[in-house]
């Protein structure tokens, strides 16, 4: 499963904290974490930031056994910072999956960009 969402004014930094803290609330285990910040072509006092988060679940000693999210982020705080977690379905229950899209959405849903159907 792939959940895509675009936000308007959200720092890059503070989503990948959040959605860090979201995941492993629902018992999963940071495995890769990188956020690397680059400035613009045009403004060099302006900045994008792009983040990857891997998850996976402990295995039954309590480590880090298969992936079963990643989480991408890209934007900047003056405008649009876009999410994309890849969920492995066999590995995350729907109960945590909308738990996690309940959280994003309550701290985040009034920024997220609303696209428009035709």
């Amino acid at each position: 499963m792939q959940i895509r969402k675009t936000y308007q004014l959200v720092q890059p930094e503070l989503l990948y904290d959040e959605v860090r803290d979201f995941v492993v609330k629902q018992g999963m285990v940071v495995s890769e974490s990188k956020l690397e910040t680059y400035s613009m072509p045009e403004d060099s006092s302006s900045f994008i930031s792009r983040g990857t988060l891997t998850f996976r679940v402990p295995d039954d000693r309590g480590k880090a056994g298969k992936e079963c999210v990643r989480a991408h982020i890209v934007g900047s705080a003056r405008g649009e910072t876009r999410l994309m977690l890849d969920i492995n379905d066999e590995l995350s229950p729907a109960t945590k999956v909308a738990a996690l899209q309940d959280d994003l959405d309550f701290v985040f849903g009034s920024y997220e960009v609303k696209l428009r159907q035709s």
